[in-house]
């Protein structure tokens, strides 16, 4: 059983669903409305469980009603939750998704997650250590993701840095991470002025560009490779991204080939978008591996 490390941000999430994505100063009539627990981090550690890996969180949460339900909910996962820390100074992040037109807009407040630190990573140092893939992504502070990187390369745990949400990153912190998975937007930051050819030739088998419905694109040594997605009626797209990461990591700590990783989190992406909720459609191993 592969070990991951996520270490993110842990949110719940506050979903309108509306025929009509309103405009600035315009009112619309939605048509339902749920809280589901969210944040990148949670999200990439319970798809991860569910495709049988053994999952580490390492996040904050307040000690209010959302942060006793987003660990609830992490427990329910099978996700251990030791480093997740509840703090009284400061709420719980949430996320704010409105759902319309066949796609999502999101406001996150990042509360608790603010507080996921250099020093609180320290404290799983041995959990990092004994991983066989940490998986970390933007919604936490960037000097908690610069610490990490150097912690990956200083003791050659493999690092997948998914780079939402988007913002310039040093090269080091490249350099240190052995997967990016960044959308066409994020790359265009993470790479500014370098067209998208160019990066994926740079970085031969680490940088991998989600490209939504189209799939997956990267550069093996030789050419490069596009991984067509599957097609299905989707009902929610929000955490397709954080589905594909997950499974993304869970292959490759297991050992398989960077094609059948990606086309293995390609189908665990497609098969979250039919359910409601980042999490409401994470599919188990089972399920990805009936329709692979």
């Amino acid at each position: 059983m592969a070990k991951i490390c996520v270490i993110g941000s842990c949110s719940m999430d506050l979903v309108v669903t509306s025929s009509k994505r309103p405009h600035a100063g315009e009112t619309v009539l939605g048509e339902s409305f749920a809280t589901v627990p969210g944040g990148k981090g949670a999200n990439q550690a319970v798809a991860a469980s569910r495709l049988g890996a053994e999952v580490t969180m390492v996040g904050c949460v307040g000690e209010d009603f959302y942060g006793t339900e987003i660990m609830d909910n992490l427990k329910r996962n099978r996700v251990f939750t030791t480093n997740v820390e509840p703090v009284t100074h400061a709420e719980s992040g949430t996320a704010h998704i409105i759902l319309a037109e066949g796609d999502n807009s999101i406001i996150v407040v990042k509360g608790a997650n603010d507080l996921v630190t250099p020093t609180l990573v320290e404290r799983a140092l041995d959990t990092i250590k004994d991983s066989d893939m940490v998986l970390i992504q933007q919604e936490i502070p960037e000097e908690t993701v610069s610490f990490v990187s150097e912690l990956c390369h200083k003791f050659n745990v493999p690092m997948l840095l998914n780079p939402a949400p988007a913002r310039p990153i040093s090269d080091t912190i490249i350099e240190n991470a052995a997967y990016l998975t960044p959308n066409e937007h994020e790359c265009t930051i993470l790479f500014p002025g370098m067209s998208t050819a160019d990066a994926l030739r740079k970085y031969p088998n680490k940088l991998f560009i989600t490209e939504g419905s189209n799939g997956v694109r990267f550069y093996d040594g030789e050419q490069e490779v596009l991984v067509p997605t599957y097609k299905v009626n989707a009902i929610d797209t929000t955490g397709a991204g954080d589905t594909f990461n997950a499974a993304f990591a869970v292959a490759l700590a297991e050992g398989s080939s960077i094609l059948d990783s990606v086309k293995f989190a390609n189908r665990a992406a497609s098969l979250s978008v039919t359910k409601f909720g980042a999490q409401g459609g994470m599919p188990t191993r089972a399920e990805v591996e009936a329709n692979l």
